[in-house]
């Protein structure tokens, strides 16, 4: 509440009633004012010794330690619950975590006794006689999610500056971050922290929680806002102010990491009874100018960067459109029931690129796929810059063109000429059920011979196939889309890279 211009006038002159002015209500604003003079100061990666019980913890002991519900900082609250997070295993680095109720910040300290320990796991019990201030690693929120009266995680922050959401009906898949600095770059990626949260107590009735986070590194400092409401679409509206210690020309916004093995598509050299293993199999963009671009994933053999400028985007993320049992025949790992994400930039991001980075990768064990918004001009030392966007978690992105998308792509060395790979590519049928479109083929390098379209009604499905003859060159990108008579777009672009 705004206090009277009245409670700041001297004491003598002050009307009964009225005392010192009240602080102001904990927000955005000051997370950035520390953000900033946190810039101003060389960068200390925090670190927490882990003695006694939380030294050398494997993963399954680290399982072994949980939350006690009873002391859920949100305690009463009926929409929302919060589980802090354990230090221990590969999460070292200590995090402050703050409640904010009726705007004043309380701090949650670290301690032990606020933990429960698995007898399987901890046979003897925790040693806690020597535990220190470790700080805790993160937390994660739960709600009502899927079942009546059950409380479901929905949201986990925890390493780095990492942090993954689920809607209803999903289970955790890709991650998001805070920023992406150096990423695939020779010098080495930077990781920047989350160092700081301040959990606002939601009030009843509130389907809406929000977070405010400091991120630390020694590039950049920054204040971040979520706005996180969880549902069918788990929607996190995010606010992010920047103070640069250095000139950034490296560094993605909205950054998105994920991890694709193999797929018909692309399968080269893998021995799996699985169709399929990944958790998202395409970067989904719907560009400035409104073309919508459909680039599949891959594991590359040596390291692959694709650069896609654009100005002021409408839209792009890692998209999960393989969303049956069938496509990958796992009743462990669920693919299927991955989520996918969907950035939408808030005002004016300008020119830049959306950059996706694959890595070579033998196993689904690893992440190998980050996608992130580049801006084309660098963000300069010592200046304040914000960007706002939304994140949209969910099945599927929300579809906002009226056009075909592509439901599968399959590849293959082809049956005639063993140096030609046959690439077919299954659109929805849909609008093509009276007259066949046009298409248009393309390749930077090589030659598209054989193209051809067919429709296949028993699948709903349009098929697109043609075979690429690269010759001698070692990396061509091949794009395909359907048009009407006039070259006007009737469906999304289909990308790809071929390499050697």
């Amino acid at each position: 509440m705004a206090v009277p211009a009245q409670a700041q006038a001297p004491a003598d002159d002050q009307p009964a009633g009225f005392g010192p002015p009240a602080p102001a209500p904990f927000d955005f604003e000051q997370v950035a004012a520390l953000a900033a003079l946190r810039s101003q100061s060389v960068y200390v990666q925090p670190i927490s010794e882990l003695v006694g019980t939380f030294a050398d913890l494997d993963y399954d002991h680290y399982r072994g330690i949980r939350f006690r519900r009873d002391l859920d900082p949100l305690a009463g609250q009926k929409a929302f619950g919060v589980d802090l997070l354990s230090p221990g295993s590969i999460f070292y680095e200590p995090v402050q975590i703050n409640l904010v109720r009726d705007g004043i910040t309380r701090p949650i300290p670290f301690d032990p006794a606020m933990l429960e320990f698995d007898p399987a796991q901890f046979p003897d019990g925790p040693d806690l006689e020597t535990i220190g201030n470790m700080g805790w690693s993160g937390f994660r929120m739960r709600t009502v999610l899927n079942r009546p009266g059950i409380m479901d995680e929905f949201v986990v922050f925890q390493g780095a500056s990492y942090f993954r959401a689920v809607a209803r009906g999903t289970l955790y898949g890709l991650s998001a971050r805070g920023l992406a600095i150096k990423t695939g770059s020779p010098d080495g990626e930077e990781f920047p922290l989350f160092t700081d949260f301040w959990i606002v107590e939601p009030a009843p009735g509130q389907t809406t929680v929000r977070i405010y986070a400091i991120l630390d590194s020694r590039s950049v400092a920054a204040a971040f806002q979520f706005d996180i409401s969880p549902g069918a679409v788990t929607m996190v509206r995010t606010h992010v102010a920047l103070f640069p210690r250095t000139d950034l020309r490296e560094t993605g916004l909205a950054p998105l990491t994920s991890m694709f093995w193999f797929s018909p598509a692309s399968r080269r050299e893998v021995d799996d009874y699985r169709p399929a293993c990944h958790d998202n199999d395409g970067l989904q963009m719907q560009t400035g100018a409104g073309e919508a671009l459909w680039r599949g994933l891959m594991a590359p053999r040596k390291i692959q960067i694709s650069s896609f400028t654009d100005s002021d985007p409408r839209g792009f993320g890692l998209v999960q459109r393989a969303r049956d049992f069938e496509s990958f025949q796992d009743a462990e790992a669920m693919y299927h029931l991955r989520p996918s994400a969907w950035i939408q930039p808030e005002g004016d991001w300008g020119e830049g690129e959306v950059r996706l980075i694959e890595i070579p990768v033998e196993n689904e064990f690893n992440d190998n796929i980050v996608s992130y918004w580049l801006p084309k001009e660098p963000l300069m030392r010592g200046e304040r810059r914000d960007f706002r966007y939304r994140m949209s978690f969910a099945a599927l992105p929300p579809s906002e063109m009226p056009l075909a998308k592509v439901r599968q792509v399959r590849s293959g060395r082809s049956i005639n000429v063993e140096t030609t790979r046959s690439y077919v590519i299954d659109f929805d049928l849909g609008m093509f059920r009276e007259t066949l479109p046009n298409y248009q083929v393309s390749a930077s390098e090589g030659r598209i011979v054989h193209a051809y379209i067919k429709q296949l009604p028993e699948q709903n499905a349009l098929r697109l196939a043609f075979e690429f003859e690269p010759g001698r060159i070692e990396l061509s990108e091949l794009r395909a889309v359907l048009t009407d008579p006039d070259g006007l777009a009737l469906s999304e672009t289909w990308l790809t890279r071929w390499t050697a």
